[in-house]
């Protein structure tokens, strides 16, 4: 299906726009963290969709040929998941129910207590059901660690995987770590892997701030083009993409890109999804 222009939506209601503007106006990088573990405690999540993404779970079921099955196909050890950002832990089970071993990070220590909590609950109902009974469901795991730091792969068997799920995770970071996010996106995806990102907001003034800070899908693409090198924007804020642009040996390329036909509320007339692989394998 061929990308569309998004239209131009209200990234979130305007009073919690103005609230999660004011909690990280002016706040550095580095102090983010304890700003959402505030939020958190705070049980102020606008962001939370209430549910698995079911756009994650289309482009998984219906591009085979992309992803091959959740099993590899040696000795039927089953492929690796990473969510980074997964706050309440949906699309952990959500990725772990289709038969990946998954594994969702986060740096708030009360969201991962509130995902465990979440996954006690609802993780044998039938939202989560194997997708494959004869394949089952793999593992779902929760950890506690920094997304730009290794000291989780000890608990997720290394740092390279098979699928990786972005979303509302580089919409919140501040703008200046994003060359960085692109960079360890990169790393962090395994040879054949597949990265899925559910861009979100597409319709929001970069200029408004954030977060969620409004996003383009060319930013992703002049992000992945040459990941963690310097990108740049023109007056309103917009990624200025250079058409003449030598990818890099770590450069990521755009395999798919759609709008999907069943997604969040929060964004069903505008979101996209981007599939990405490591442009030399």
């Amino acid at each position: 299906m061929a990308a569309q222009t998004a239209p131009k939506i209200d990234a979130l209601p305007t009073e919690s726009r103005q609230r999660l503007k004011q909690k990280f106006e002016g706040l550095p990088s580095e102090k983010h963290t304890g700003g959402w573990d505030d939020l958190w405690q705070q049980d102020f999540t606008p962001w939370d969709r209430k549910g698995p993404s079911l756009a994650l779970r289309d482009a998984v079921t219906g591009h085979e040929e992309l992803f091959g099955g959740p099993l590899k196909s040696s000795g039927g050890e089953r492929k690796r998941a990473f969510v980074p950002g997964c706050g309440r832990g949906y699309d952990v089970l959500n990725l772990a129910s289709l038969g990946y071993d998954a594994y969702g990070l986060d740096a708030s220590q009360t969201a991962l207590e509130t995902a465990k909590k979440y996954k006690a609950a609802n993780f044998d109902g039938q939202v989560y059901a194997a997708n494959d009974p004869a394949i089952g469901r793999g593992e779902a795991k929760f950890i506690l660690n920094d997304f730009f730091k290794d000291d989780f792969f000890s608990e997720t068997n290394g740092g390279k995987f098979d699928v990786i799920f972005d979303y509302t995770f580089l919409c919140a970071l501040p703008p200046e770590l994003r060359e960085k996010w692109a960079k360890r996106m990169s790393e962090l995806l395994g040879p054949d892997g597949k990265l899925i990102c559910l861009e979100w907001p597409l319709g929001k003034d970069p200029k408004e701030g954030g977060p969620p800070h409004g996003l383009t899908s060319n930013l992703y693409e002049t992000l992945f083009a040459k990941p963690g090198e310097k990108v740049q924007y023109d007056q309103s804020g917009v990624v200025v993409p250079d058409p003449k642009v030598e990818k890099s040996d770590n450069a990521l390329v755009r395999v798919a890109h759609f709008k999907p036909e069943r997604t969040h509320d929060a964004g069903k007339d505008s979101d996209r999804v981007s599939i990405w692989k490591h442009w030399k394998s």
